[in-house]
C-alpha cells in the first residue's frame, strides 16, 4: 500500500527512513472526464474483426498420479470424466462460451455448435 505524506515525514523525523528519504510524496490531481460512448479511432471496431483468437475444445479431463503418468506410453488409455453423449466445451482463453458435438469433416475433427452461452451461463457453470 502507498504510504501517506505524514507517514513518510514521521519516518524522516524519527531517523528510520533510508538514504532515499529526501524523496517527497506528492498528491496528484487528475482532471475529471465525462464518460461517453465514443470508442475512439473513428468509433469503428473493424480493426478487431480480422484478429485471430484461439478456441480450445475440451472433451473431458482426468486426474492421475504422477507415478501412472510416467508409465504412459503408446497404446495407453486414459478414461475421461465425460460420457459419449455429453457435449464438448468450447473456450476462449479460460472462459467457456459454447458447447457442441464432436464431428468429422473431410477427415478432420470438428465441433458442431449446440449452444452459445451467455455471461451468466458461463460464470454459473465454470
Amino acid at each position: 500500500m502507498a504510504e501517506t505524506t505524514e507517514a513518510v515525514e514521521e519516518k524522516q523525523e524519527s531517523g528510520t527512513a533510508q538514504e532515499d528519504s529526501k524523496t517527497q510524496a506528492q498528491s496528484a490531481e487528475f482532471p475529471e472526464v465525462n464518460a461517453t460512448d465514443d470508442t475512439g479511432a473513428g468509433g469503428s471496431i473493424d480493426l478487431l474483426l480480422d484478429v485471430n483468437i484461439a478456441v480450445t475444445v475440451s472433451i473431458g479431463q482426468t486426474e492421475i498420479p504422477v507415478r501412472r503418468l510416467l508409465r504412459l506410453g503408446p497404446g495407453s488409455v486414459l478414461e475421461l470424466d465425460k460420457s459419449i453423449g455429453e457435449p464438448a466445451d468450447l473456450y476462449l482463453r479460460d472462459t467457456r462460451f459454447a458447447t457442441g458435438s464432436v464431428v468429422v469433416v473431410d477427415g478432420r475433427f470438428a465441433v458442431k455448435i449446440k449452444q452459445i452461452l451467455g455471461l451468466g451461463d458461463a460464470a454459473a457453470e465454470g
